[in-house]
């Protein structure tokens, strides 16, 4: 993949509900600062009240206003591609994880270097997930196990190995001490960190599942599909709390369905999903139903990697050929997804 050019320029494609195109031209509304990343774009989490942390394949990790497009901060350390990046609400500390096979953690008012490190894995770090009070950190990998650390000491707390447990993916649910992890083995588990046991694991799918995420009330979960040629890619919502079971999915994607996220309720938003897919789109779905409400097609944008919701209206995308996109999401008689920004 080739460097990030200082001047990104592509074209959005929306769709209507039904799948007809509304809108089609140069993205020239929207705003365009300067890349975060000098490469493809890996990982993209919120931060509060109006900034996000970022991790690329130029093995860096950036703090920057998703409002304006500044960077305001940039940590390096890691040796090789950052993969995932996280934080606790309303924290100063941020989470990366590395192909190096470490985790680093970073103050956002301290110096450029990792303020703590936690090595152990033996291959690649896939999943990454802070504690509410940012006191505890799981992390998962390729090496078929999750650990559990102290963030403080950057002592390992407990690890836990599954026979072909390929770790894609890992999010804290709010409120509890409990983890959900996808993985390359089709499943998805919740784990109690408490003993670092599993406890329980929702039927296998057709495909690779490839990310995960909480709703903030803790009942649901989503997972999302790999897929090819409009075979699988789909995403599942799952009931964490009464019967445990598969709720609905949400079809659409032509390819692997890369990143699902809650979008946080808003005055004029029913409850809804939004994912994104190598197929360079984003959708947002009615949760209930699973209508797709609106698509954005990101053209040039190659993979996209990384979701955040960032407020009721806000939502970023990683990509893999021009940097972060800032998209806004307005209700209404037909709900709206439109680039408002790329930095």
């Amino acid at each position: 993949m080739g460097k990030l050019q200082s001047k990104i320029s592509f074209h959005t494609t929306k769709y209507r509900a039904d799948g007809t195109v509304g809108q089609t031209g140069p993205a020239s509304a929207s705003q365009k600062h300067s890349p975060a990343h000098t490469d493809a774009v890996t990982s993209v989490a919120a931060l509060q009240p109006d900034l996000c942390v970022s991790g690329g394949r130029d093995k860096s990790v950036a703090v920057s206003s998703w409002r304006s497009g500044a960077a305001l901060r940039r940590f390096t350390g890691h040796e090789r591609e950052v993969t995932k990046v996280t934080s606790a609400l309303d924290s100063n500390r941020v989470f990366s994880a590395s192909r190096d096979k470490t985790v680093m953690m970073w103050e956002l008012h301290g110096t450029s270097g990792p303020s703590q490190q936690f090595p152990g894995h033996d291959l690649v770090v896939t999943g990454l997930a802070v504690s509410p009070d940012a006191s505890q950190l799981c992390t998962g990998s390729r090496d078929n196990t999750v650990c559990k650390w102290d963030t403080e000491t950057g002592e390992c707390l407990g690890r836990a190995a599954i026979s072909r447990n390929l770790v894609t993916h890992l999010c804290w649910v709010p409120g509890e001490p409990y983890v959900i992890q996808t993985s390359e083995d089709k499943t998805t588990r919740v784990w109690d960190s408490r003993e670092l046991q599993v406890a329980h694991t929702f039927p296998a799918k057709q495909h690779i599942q490839t990310c995960c995420d909480v709703s903030q009330d803790g009942r649901y979960c989503l997972s999302s599909s790999s897929g090819c040629a409009g075979h699988g890619a789909e995403a599942t919502l799952w009931d964490l709390r009464q019967t445990r079971g598969r709720v609905c999915e949400y079809k659409g994607h032509f390819q692997t369905t890369t990143a699902c996220v809650f979008l946080p309720r808003g005055p004029t938003l029913a409850p809804s999903i939004a994912t994104s897919s190598s197929d360079s789109t984003v959708k947002v779905w009615d949760q209930d139903t699973a209508a797709c409400l609106a698509t954005l097609c990101l053209e040039g944008s190659g993979s996209l990697a990384s979701l955040a919701a960032c407020d009721s209206s806000t939502l970023l995308c990683a990509s893999s050929n021009s940097g972060i996109h800032v998209l806004r999401v307005r209700g209404g008689t037909e709900l709206v997804l439109e680039e408002v920004a790329a930095f």
